[in-house]
């Protein structure tokens, strides 16, 4: 992919440590540098028309290729699709009734998800006592 390609602009919460533990993922996998990762936790990040900070914040949004703002599971399967190992989910997830049963999941996960943030960072303090502890 060239510089000047045009990328796929994810927006996401970097103040959420499931979020950024995702986006981090993207990043490793993205070699062809696809994705353009927009933390909207900090202040004055650039969102796109359409959408504001607080609904970034609330909830996963890309801007496709193509200039198309996404969210919820037509976001994911947008990045999906560019993501080295995850591009065949991608396709998938964008058949119609898939995205359909998809989004009614990130939907329960959105109610889910304060409590899912603490159980993940309970899970990762503990993970770092075990290997502090480890000789």
């Amino acid at each position: 992919m060239k510089e000047s390609d045009p990328k796929t602009v994810v927006f996401f919460d970097g103040s959420c440590p499931l979020c950024r533990a995702e986006i981090n993922y993207y990043r490793r996998r993205d070699k062809g540098q696809a994705l353009c990762l927009v933390d909207v936790s900090v202040p004055g990040a650039p969102v796109p028309p359409g959408l504001d900070r607080d609904k970034a914040l609330s909830r996963f949004h890309v801007v496709a290729d193509d200039g198309k703002l996404l969210s919820g599971a037509a976001a994911f399967a947008e990045v999906w699709k560019k993501v080295p190992g995850w591009r065949y989910a991608g396709r998938l997830a964008s058949l119609p009734a898939v995205s359909r049963v998809l989004e009614s999941c990130y939907r329960l996960f959105l109610l889910l998800r304060p409590t899912l943030v603490r159980a993940f960072v309970l899970a990762q303090g503990a993970k770092a006592m075990f290997r502090a502890r480890r000789p």
